[in-house]
């Protein structure tokens, strides 16, 4: 398990085309990537299981505890993703509620643009 950022704090500032906002990169896959966004209530829980290929868990509002086959449970909160390789478990839980994208892909190398 790895963690990154994508808060505007470590985004880049865009004025190409007249533009005048922030960007933080995230990935780039040549590979097929599903994307979704999951909806944790209070209390939600995203169960431990393996990941089916490597996945990158972006939390954009709320926040809670991640986990890994290596790992307790750890804090994440808006603005911070969770990278887990192909096979490895992992399971997400909140107290209060979260959202999140996931990308799924054979191919995520998500350190090539995060801090």
């Amino acid at each position: 398990m790895k963690f990154y950022k994508f808060d505007k704090e470590i985004g880049k500032e865009v004025t190409h085309f007249d533009s005048n906002f922030i960007m933080s990169q995230i990935v780039k896959t040549e590979k097929t990537a599903q994307i979704g966004c999951m909806h944790l209530e209070a209390n939600g829980v995203i169960g431990f299981h393996k990941a089916v290929v490597s996945q990158l868990l972006l939390i954009v509002a709320g926040e809670g505890w991640v986990r890994s086959d290596d790992t307790s449970k750890t804090p994440v909160k808006t603005g911070e993703a969770i990278y887990w390789e192909k096979g490895e478990g992992h399971e997400t839980t909140t107290n209060t509620g979260l959202t999140a994208i996931v990308i799924e892909s054979e191919e995520l190398n998500p350190s090539e643009f995060m801090y």
